[in-house]
């Protein structure tokens, strides 16, 4: 094609299909390179990737599909990849040509599922990947053979060095002109004769023309997404016409559930005969031997909860010099700025503590989110993940989740936030949703300083460092020990759907290239900030005017007043501010909902802290330092401890009694632990699964912390006679 003419050829739409482990998304970053677009299919939270390269001056949209052994779309990833391939996805255009990414290891199995895109009338490449692995195994496999036999072309490529990438983009140029289809399988005269039933029963209920590949999906998928795209009359009872078509196959003596799989397979195994070649004489592959170890009922088990304790702690200590040195850019932004709106004082709050502070709120969370996917991605493509998936099951199942649950737990002991765009890697979605769900009820790191301030201000004075290392023990133990029975609780009682089946390939040991790595690591990073920062900012613009607004000058002239002139300034624009948020529209909610938390034993103040943290549960030791009148405070602030520790009731039956007691300290622990306050998690969690499971872990969460804490609070008092 000549450059005078390229401008006139269409543009290609091209979608990229594979089953997991087949160095698919390494391929889609060697076609695409940097010119990529993350985003969610619509209606769904199945992730979006699209990318562009140029081919002779044509332009190529290549759309990753979601990894899937089949088409028969029994999890939200084949679906969407179902929709997408049939034209059915809003918004979304059926594809000119798909890509299908065989593994040259398994090529029979690989080629099942571009069997069934074939069967969708779509012109088709194979990209025989991971040759040079198949190679040293002793397979062999003959493309020009394979190629003659499918119909279709089948380029050998090796995506980690982008090896025959070129010749890749030619063949899906040549297909998509030239409209090269796969070998069909020939089907038995029974499932023709059941797919033209099927066609006659949609021609009387009106419904949208489905191709025959497509009604072949129909008749041979248990829950046919096919038929609900196809315009089916939503009254309309399917059930008979399905059943009867399957009889067809019945009185065939063909099963409706296998024969599917049985023919495909039969067909493939004719085409791909002396095209894959096998060793004569097959050894004990290092896989074979490292898994011997890796997978032991305790062995593995052990060396899995050491690696992943590593993982634990890189996260929760390596990404602290990093949080410390962004939150330190945040605070010298916010002084920067400050002076240059010294004469206009809500404008100098809002950029400052709104917009600045809650850029670096979004911002600071990037480290942990850094690392743990640089190790999410080593272990996945190692293929390591896999076996720690395997060893976790078992102690997993019983609840309602499977062994891949593991990893977005633990990581949510270090931040809810990673933890839940971890838990991607759940293709059950059943076990997805449910651990979506419970992950925040994990003791994240920045509980800890609602922790460190409540047991070094109270716990250890009073009962020394022993019990106060056990109380600190126990404030984290509490969110796992609840988890367990909520998420059973959870698919007992409100999900009630039956769970898939847990089938997990392992795929052999490779070692994992630090470019695909860092690229991942920089696409969750940029997904994250794109996505989840902009309602983050939000919220925290909203909990700032909530907290500065009204600001009377009747107030400052009273604090003034009040202080006279011995009073200093930095102590009088801290009483200042104090009696600025005692009478702010948080305040006051704090005051009206002050009598729900009473059985908890919270003051109104303690109540203003708590509804202030919702955005981020650490927001409560800067509010009662500025309540207090102590200025900037945090966990280790003598001024304040010893303040909260001095406070007493000025009204009602406990006047002049503490506030604050060892109870009161436990069970602001205990709610800490419990409630989900925390603006990033509840955003992700929204864009993750809907804002309707949002609210749903926001509500239980907030119920659950509430009776803990007075259960804590009343248990507490009662045993210590206070």
């Amino acid at each position: 094609m000549s450059r005078s003419t390229a401008s006139s050829v269409r543009a290609l739409r091209v979608a990229l299909v594979g089953n997991p482990n087949t160095g698919k998304t390494t391929l889609f970053n060697r076609l695409t390179g940097s010119r990529q677009k993350i985003g969610n299919y619509p209606g769904v939270t199945v992730e979006k990737k699209s990318g562009t390269w140029e081919y002779e001056g044509r332009k190529v949209t290549l759309v990753d599909l979601p990894g899937a052994y089949s088409l028969s779309a029994s999890s939200p990833d084949e679906r969407v990849a179902l929709d997408f391939l049939t034209g059915h996805l809003a918004g979304e255009p059926r594809p000119d040509a798909v890509i299908c990414v065989v593994d040259a290891s398994n090529v029979v199995r690989n080629l099942f599922l571009a069997s069934q895109v074939a069967d969708l009338g779509l012109p088709l490449v194979i990209a025989l990947n991971m040759a040079d692995a198949a190679e040293k195994a002793g397979i062999h496999v003959d493309a020009p053979l394979l190629s003659r036999r499918l119909g279709v072309p089948v380029v050998r490529t090796v995506a980690t060095r982008g090896d025959g990438i070129a010749a890749l983009e030619r063949a899906v140029n040549r297909a998509a002109d030239e409209q090269t289809l796969m070998a069909p399988v020939p089907w038995p005269e029974a499932v023709e004769r059941a797919v033209k039933f099927l066609a006659g029963g949609l021609a009387k209920e009106n419904a949208q023309e489905l191709s025959p590949g497509e009604l072949r999906r129909v008749l041979f998928d248990r829950q046919s997404a096919v038929l609900e795209r196809s315009g089916w009359p939503p009254g309309a009872d399917p059930a008979p016409m399905l059943s009867a078509a399957r009889d067809i196959l019945v009185s065939a003596r063909m099963q409706p559930a296998s024969a599917e799989a049985l023919l495909r397979y039969e067909h493939l195994g004719h085409l791909t005969a002396d095209a894959v070649k096998f060793p004569e004489k097959r050894k004990r592959s290092a896989t074979e031997r490292i898994d011997a170890v890796l997978t032991h009922r305790v062995w593995g088990l052990v060396i899995f909860l050491g690696l992943m304790l590593l993982v634990f702690e890189s996260i929760y200590s390596w990404a602290g010099p990093l949080m410390d040195a962004i939150e330190s850019l945040v605070v010298g932004a916010q002084q920067t700025v400050a002076p240059w709106l010294e004469g206009y004082p809500a404008l100098q709050s809002l950029v400052t503590d709104g917009v600045i502070g809650g850029a670096g709120g979004v911002i600071i969370f990037l480290p942990q989110i850094l690392i743990l996917f640089f190790f999410i991605a080593l272990l996945e493509d190692s293929g390591y993940m896999a076996r720690g998936a395997f060893l976790m099951d078992r102690i997993f199942g019983w609840c309602g989740l499977n062994g891949k649950s593991f990893v977005p737990l633990l990581s949510s002991f270090a931040c809810a936030v990673p933890g839940l765009l971890a838990a991607r890697t759940i293709e059950d979605p059943r076990a997805r949703l449910t651990t979506i769900l419970i992950s925040p009820l994990m003791s994240c790191s920045a509980r800890l300083p609602v922790y460190a301030l409540m047991i070094g201000a109270f716990i250890e004075p009073a009962y020394g460092a022993l019990v106060a290392g056990l109380v600190l023990f126990g404030v984290h133990f509490v969110g796992l020990a609840v988890a367990v029975p909520v998420a059973w609780a959870m698919n007992k009682f409100i999900l009630r759907t039956r769970p898939l089946p847990f089938l997990l390939e392992m795929p052999p040991y490779r070692r994992p290239r630090l470019r695909d790595i860092f690229w991942r690591m920089w696409e969750r990073a940029r997904e994250f900030l794109v996505r989840a920062g902009t309602v983050i900012v939000a919220m925290t613009v909203i909990i700032w005017a909530l907290v500065y607004f009204p600001r009377p000058d009747a107030v400052r002239e009273r604090v003034a007043a009040e202080a006279g002139a011995s009073a200093g300034d930095e102590s009088l624009r801290l009483r200042t501010e104090a009696a600025y948020i005692e009478q702010s529209y948080l305040a006051r909610a704090g005051r009206a909902v002050q009598p729900l938390f009473a059985p908890a034993g919270f003051d109104w103040k303690i109540t203003v802290g708590v509804l202030a943290s919702f955005p981020a549960r650490e927001v409560i030791i800067a509010t009662l330092g500025t309540i207090y009148g102590v200025g900037d405070a945090d966990e280790e602030s003598s001024d304040l401890r010893s303040t909260l520790s001095r406070d007493v009731w000025t009204h009602g039956p406990s006047a002049g009694r503490p506030v604050f007691t060892v109870p009161v300290a436990l069970a602001i622990m205990v709610f800490f632990a419990l409630c989900l306050q925390c603006g990033a998690t509840v955003a992700v969690m929204a864009k993750e699964s809907n804002w309707g499971w949002a609210a749903f872990a926001f509500c239980y969460m907030t119920a659950l912390a509430w009776a803990g804490a007075v259960l804590t609070y009343q248990v507490g008092t009662h045993l210590l006679k206070l």
